[in-house]
C-alpha cells in the first residue's frame, strides 16, 4: 500500500492524494514496468458497500481504518506514487480483495453473482 496522487479525476472517478493498494503481479514490478495497477482506498467506511469495498484496519503507515474501493481499479504512472510502503495486507484481506476484484472483472465462478 502506497500514497498516490489520483488527480485529476473525471466524473465519478476517485481523486485526491490517498492510499492505494498495488494489485499487479510482482513480476511486473521486477520488470521495471513504468505503470502500476492500483485500487484506491477511502477512510469513509460504508458497510453497505461490502463486498465491493474491503475493510483494512489501521496499522503501520495506514493511520485510519479504510476500505479498498475494489470497483475502481486504475493504472498509474509510477511518478504518481509517493510515500510507501504504508503496510501490507494479510492473506485473508488479500483473498477478500482478490475475490471481489475477480467478480468486478467478470472472471471466475463468482462473476455471475455478488462475491
Amino acid at each position: 500500500m502506497w500514497i498516490a496522487n489520483l488527480n485529476p479525476n473525471r466524473g465519478r472517478e476517485v481523486g485526491k492524494i490517498r492510499p492505494v493498494l498495488i494489485v499487479q503481479g510482482d513480476w511486473l514490478s521486477a520488470a521495471q514496468q513504468r505503470t502500476v495497477v492500483v485500487l484506491p482506498l477511502t477512510s469513509r467506511i460504508r458497510p453497505d458497500a461490502e463486498p465491493l469495498r474491503v475493510i483494512i484496519r489501521a496499522r503501520g503507515g495506514l493511520h485510519v481504518d479504510s476500505q479498498v474501493i475494489v470497483d475502481q481499479p486504475r493504472t498509474l504512472d509510477r511518478e504518481r506514487l509517493g510515500d510507501g510502503p504504508l503496510t501490507e495486507l494479510s492473506d485473508s484481506e488479500m483473498t477478500d480483495v482478490e475475490r471481489s476484484l475477480l467478480a468486478v472483472m467478470g472472471v471466475g465462478p463468482m462473476s455471475a453473482t455478488r462475491p
